[in-house]
Formats: C-alpha cells, structure tokens, sequence
C-alpha cells in the first residue's frame, strides 16, 4: 500500500484544489492520504466528500502541518489521524491563523519599502483565496507584478530571513503544537528532517527536542531523500524511539516531487500507521 501523509492544496499554498489533488492522488496509486496543509483543516471534509460522493477506495486520514519555532528556527510539525473538530485543535488553529495574517500584513509592508511594488498584502491575499496566507502567496504576487522571474528569487532577494522583506516568525513552541495534537487523539511528526539543512550535531539536537516534547515520529520517506538520508533518519528513529511517517509534501505537479512517488523506508522503522488498528497490519 501507499501511504502519502503530507501533502498540500489550495486551501493553504498548494496549487490544486482539495478535489484536483484527490484525483491526482487516485491517479498516482495512492491507498491512503492525509491532506496537512499549513495550519488549517478546512480542505479535509471538501476531500472527505468528493471520496464519499465518488466512492473512491482511497482511504482520508485528518491531517494539518503546524508551523512552530525551535532556536529561531521554524519547524513545522505534522498532526496525523486526530479529531479535527476538538475544541482544543480548533482553537490553537485559528490563532495561528491570526498569526499567519499579522505576519502576511507586516512582510508586505517591508516589502513595499522597496518602493518596486504596491499592495503586497492585498495582492498576495488576492491569490490565497479563502485558504491560509503565507510568504509563497506573496512570493506568488511578486512573480506576477514582474519584481522577481521566479519563486527562489523572490526568497533569495526579498524574503529569506536577513532581507528586506523577512519578519522573524512568531509561531508558538514545538511542545505546544505536539500537545494540541496528542489533545485532539492524533500523532506528532517531525516534518522533513532533511529539510531544515542542519548539520548532524543540529538534526540530532532537533530530534532530542522534539522527543523530549512528546513527539511521535518523524518523517524518514519522501520523494527526494537519497538512501543515505532515508538511512540517516532511520537510524535516528530507532535510536529515539520514534516511528516513521512517509510523505512527498507535494504542493503542484513537477518533475521532482509527486504524489505516492518512492515513499519507501530505510529497514528498521516502525511506520506510524502501525498504531492505526485498520493498517496495524501494513508492513
């Protein structure tokens, strides 16, 4: 079977529908998905519809990622298999959706220091939508008032922690998120531990951290991990008895990440699914 449990869509800063992502997800062989986009569950009843509606095989599971600060670092955590609807998980997702807007508002301002572009804020809310606002709407907004010809630009000019348009992040603790989500009945992954380009002294401390606040598992497959990465991450989940979480964090169709693709394990990890009594038999 394949499990993909982090993915994203325009509910947050995907670029498929929750109903688009469904079908490419079908399309690509997945057994079982979790849509995780960024610190909101609203896409997951529009997916959980169209599969009910459709009477689709593939399998939904309640996914949100949660962006949280660890040494002035933002790391994002993935809830996995909780009650969306728990009054705790509800509350602690619209603050952070409170926080999501003051930081939005407060990087256009800066970015409007530039004196190269107006409406920052409006424009790149313009293209969230309804879904929840981030630096990719605004690096987005950029690319179509010609600041900047593509996404990497925009961060390595303009918003990228040190520049003009970067607001350090006000996300709350990792034990926090952790917390909300073991509140709500699911389980803590640490999202792409690779992705965080920290040395090996920094991607053990990390762990050792999110360990000690509760954390469940880490995310130790993914599309662009190298056999030693998916080793690494291994052997750092069985050394901190942590299970393993599988994962593309798909957010629109390219050459290098997909739905469901090479979403295998290193030997020796435990997948989180194993604590799911429908899966628990899913090697």
């Amino acid at each position: 079977m394949i499990f993909d449990l982090h993915c994203h869509s325009t509910v947050s800063d995907g670029k498929l529908t929750p109903k688009e992502l469904l079908e490419r997800a079908v399309d690509k062989g997945v057994d079982v998905l979790a849509l995780t986009d960024h610190d909101t569950t609203d896409g997951i009843p529009l997916v959980q519809k169209e599969i009910d509606d459709n009477e689709l095989a593939i399998k939904l599971i309640s996914g949100v990622e949660i962006s949280t600060c660890w040494e002035n670092k933002d790391i994002h955590i993935v809830g996995l298999n909780f009650d969306r609807n728990h009054p705790a998980m509800k509350e602690y997702l619209a603050n952070q959706s409170i926080i999501r807007e003051e930081r939005a508002q407060e990087i256009g301002r800066r970015v409007e220091k530039t004196k190269l572009i107006d409406n920052v804020y409006q424009g790149a809310k313009a293209i969230a939508g309804e879904g929840q606002i981030g630096r990719g709407h605004i690096a987005r907004f950029m690319i179509e008032q010609g600041m900047v010809k593509d996404n990497a630009q925009a961060f390595k000019k303009y918003l990228a922690r040190g520049k003009v348009g970067y607001v350090p992040s006000p996300w709350p603790d990792m034990k926090s998120a952790i917390d909300v989500i073991h509140q709500a009945g699911g389980q803590a992954i640490l999202a792409h531990p690779m992705g965080y380009k920290l040395s090996g002294k920094w991607l053990r401390k990390l762990t050792i951290a999110f360990k000690g606040a509760g954390g469940d598992g880490l995310e130790a497959a993914g599309c662009q991990l190298a056999p030693p990465h998916r080793q690494h991450l291994a052997a750092l989940a069985l050394e901190y008895d942590l299970l393993g979480s599988s994962g593309s964090d798909f957010h629109f169709p390219s050459s290098w990440i997909e739905l469901g693709r090479s979403l295998y394990f290193a030997k020796g990890v435990t997948p989180v699914w194993s604590l799911w009594p429908d899966y628990a038999h899913v090697s």
